[in-house]
C-alpha cells in the first residue's frame, strides 16, 4: 500500500498521470437519484449473510500518458477551470514566503507575546508536528484567505485553535481545526448529525471560519477585536468596548478588560506569526511546503464505505480520515458528501480504481425506526447482532430507541438506492431510559435531613437529589422545606393495599403533619399505608405524576 509522504514536493513525472477525473467518475456508477431506502414504517430489508465491507480491490497503477496531453487534463478541483502548470515558476516556491507577503495585522509586542514565543521555542518537537499537520491544509486556507483580501495571519489561526488537529474537541465542546461551537457551526451552515459533523470538514469549516471572521471584522472594524470576539464571543467584546467608551478609555484590544484566555489569544497568534516570519530567531525550523494544492476534491456519486474508499485510493484508513474527518459513520453518503478529499498523488488512482470496481460500494444503509423499541428488537428487525447495532450507532446500555430515530444497519444485496438527501441531512438518534416512568414525590424536611440522607433513603444518587432541588450535593435542608424526589412507581399490589388501609382524607392530614409527629405515629395503619405506597420510610410524602 502506498502511504502519503506529507511534505514531499511535487514530482512532475508521477503527477502527470491521467487525471481526467470528471470523465472517469462519470463512468463510475449509475446516476439514479438516491432515494430513502426504507419507508419510516417498514423494517429494513434482510441483510446479507455478513455486513463486512467488500473485499479490497486489486489496485491499478495509473498509466503514464504523454506529458503534453496530461498537462492539459490536470486540473485542481478546488479551483474549477484553472489548469495546474507543473512547470510554472510558482509551483515549487515555498508557501511560507507567500504567507509572509500577506501579513497585514499590526504587531503586538508585550509580555504575553514573549510568553507565547518562549512556550513554542521550548517545544521544537511540538512545533514540527503542528506545522507538518498544517502543511496538508495550508495551501487551501491561504487560497481562501487571499480570495477574500484578508490578512494571511488568519491562515495561521488553526495553529492556535487546534494545532491543525481536525478531530480536536475542547472542554466546551468546540470541534475541528477551527474549533466551532455547535450553535455557531449551525449559524454558518455546518451540518451536525449522526452521519457527519461539518465542523470537522476541511473545506466547509474553513469557509465558515472565514465567513465568521469577516462578519466580526465588519462589526468591530479591527482585526484584533474580531479575533478576540472569535475566541470570547462577539457579545462579550461588544460589552467590553461599550464599557470603555462609557469610561472614556481606549477601545483597542490591549485596553479592554477580558479573561486571561482571550488576553493570551491574539499574542499566541502573534508569536506564531513571528516564528513563521523568522524561525531561526527561535532556533526552530519550518518544513518546506510547496505552493500547490496538497489535495484534490474528487466527486462521489454513490454511497461508499470509508474503508473501501481508502483502499481504492491506495492509502491507509488513517490518512483518508485526515483529509475527510467529518465522517461519523463507516459509510460516506453521496447525498450529503458529494466529494472526498484525497492527497494530490492518489486522486487519479482513486478515480480509476473506482471506475473499474465491480461489486457493491456500500455495505451500510439508514433505517428510520417506526416505533420506540429496544436495541435488541431493532437488531432483530435489522438482522444483525445487538452488540454490533449498539456499537455502530453508539447506543448506551439501558436505553430505548425512540420512534423516528435513524439507525445505521446492514444494506441488503437487493437494495440498489442510496440514502436520500433529506435523511442524510436530518438523521438523528433519540433515546429514552429503558425503565418505568418515574413519579414525583414531595416531602417536608425534618431537622436533620440532608441531600445524602434523602438520597440513601430513596435509593437514588445524591447528585440527582441535588439537581431536583437545585441545591449543592452536600447541602442540608431546612426543617419544613419541601423536598422533591423522583422514584419508581410502587407495585400495583402495594398501591391497592394502601388505598384500602388509608382513606384519602386521613392521608392528606398525614401529609400536612410535621415530620416529627409522623415519625412518632409510624405504628399507625394510615402511616404504614403511606410508607408502603411511597417508599418514604416514615416520612410524610405526597406522590404525584412526573412532569
Amino acid at each position: 500500500m502506498t502511504l502519503l509522504q506529507p511534505l514531499s514536493p511535487p514530482k512532475a513525472l508521477s503527477r502527470l498521470s491521467a487525471i481526467l477525473l470528471a470523465a472517469l467518475l462519470a463512468a463510475c456508477a449509475t446516476t439514479t437519484p438516491p432515494v430513502e431506502p426504507n419507508a419510516p414504517d417498514s423494517p429494513p430489508p434482510p441483510p446479507p449473510a455478513t455486513a463486512e465491507p467488500s473485499p479490497a480491490p486489486m489496485l491499478l497503477a495509473a498509466p503514464t500518458p504523454v506529458r503534453s496531453i496530461a498537462a492539459e487534463l490536470l486540473e485542481d478541483n478546488l479551483r474549477p477551470g484553472e489548469k495546474i502548470d507543473l512547470d510554472g515558476p510558482d509551483v515549487n516556491a515555498d508557501l511560507w514566503a507567500r504567507v509572509r507577503l500577506g501579513f497585514q495585522l499590526q504587531d503586538l509586542d508585550d509580555d504575553w507575546v514573549r510568553k507565547a514565543e518562549a512556550w513554542y521555542s521550548a517545544r521544537p518537537d511540538y512545533v514540527e508536528r503542528m506545522t507538518s499537520r498544517g502543511s496538508r491544509y495550508l495551501f487551501h486556507i491561504v487560497e481562501e484567505v487571499e480570495k477574500r483580501g484578508m490578512p494571511t495571519e488568519l491562515a495561521l489561526l488553526p495553529f492556535v485553535e487546534s494545532a491543525f488537529v481536525t478531530h480536536a474537541v475542547s472542554s466546551a465542546k468546540a470541534t475541528g481545526m477551527w474549533q466551532f461551537m455547535p450553535a455557531t457551526g449551525r449559524d454558518f451552515d455546518l451540518k451536525q448529525n449522526i452521519f457527519r459533523d461539518d465542523r470537522r470538514d476541511v473545506l466547509a469549516s474553513t469557509r465558515a471560519a472565514l465567513d465568521y471572521l469577516g462578519r466580526l471584522y465588519k462589526q468591530f472594524g479591527d482585526w484584533h477585536l474580531a479575533l478576540a470576539a472569535y475566541n470570547w464571543g462577539q457579545g462579550n467584546v461588544q460589552k467590553a468596548v461599550a464599557r470603555n467608551q462609557r469610561l472614556g478609555l481606549p477601545t483597542d484590544y490591549a485596553s479592554l478588560k477580558m479573561p486571561d484566555e482571550t488576553r493570551y489569544y491574539v499574542p499566541k497568534l502573534q508569536a506564531v506569526k513571528n516564528i513563521v516570519f523568522a524561525p531561526e530567531r527561535y532556533a526552530l525550523a519550518l518544513p518546506v511546503v510547496a505552493n500547490h494544492p496538497f489535495f484534490l476534491s474528487v466527486k462521489v456519486d454513490r454511497d461508499i464505505d470509508v474503508a473501501l474508499a481508502a483502499q481504492l485510493a491506495g492509502i491507509s484508513l488513517e490518512t483518508f480520515q485526515q483529509f475527510n474527518p467529518q465522517m461519523n459513520k463507516p459509510v460516506i453518503l453521496a447525498a450529503a458528501t458529494p466529494q472526498v478529499l484525497l492527497p494530490y498523488d492518489q486522486a487519479s488512482a482513486f478515480a480509476e480504481n473506482l471506475a473499474r470496481h465491480n461489486g457493491p460500494l456500500a455495505s451500510w444503509t439508514a433505517w428510520v425506526v417506526p416505533k420506540t423499541m429496544s436495541p435488541a428488537d431493532a437488531a432483530k428487525r435489522a438482522g444483525m447482532p445487538e452488540s454490533l447495532l449498539r456499537e455502530i450507532n453508539r447506543i448506551p446500555p439501558k436505553m430505548l430507541v425512540k420512534a423516528g430515530s435513524t439507525l445505521l444497519v446492514p444494506r441488503g444485496e437487493h437494495v440498489h438506492t442510496d440514502v436520500s438527501e433529506r435523511l442524510a441531512d436530518t438523521a438523528s438518534l433519540s433515546l429514552a431510559p429503558d425503565a418505568p416512568p418515574l413519579r414525583r414525590v414531595t416531602l417536608k424536611a425534618g431537622k436533620a435531613d440532608t441531600v445524602a440522607g434523602v438520597a440513601a433513603r430513596y435509593k437514588v444518587r445524591a447528585e440527582q437529589v441535588a439537581q431536583w432541588n437545585k441545591v449543592g450535593k452536600n447541602a442540608r435542608f431546612k426543617p419544613g422545606q419541601a423536598i422533591v424526589v423522583y422514584t419508581a412507581p410502587a407495585p400495583a399490589r402495594a398501591v391497592a393495599s394502601s388505598r384500602k388501609a388509608a382513606p384519602a382524607r386521613k392521608t392528606a392530614a398525614v401529609a400536612k403533619a410535621p415530620a416529627a409527629k409522623v415519625a412518632k405515629a409510624s405504628a399507625k395503619p394510615t402511616t404504614k399505608a403511606v410508607k408502603t405506597a411511597s417508599g418514604g420510610k416514615g416520612r410524610n410524602v405526597v406522590a404525584a405524576a412526573a412532569p
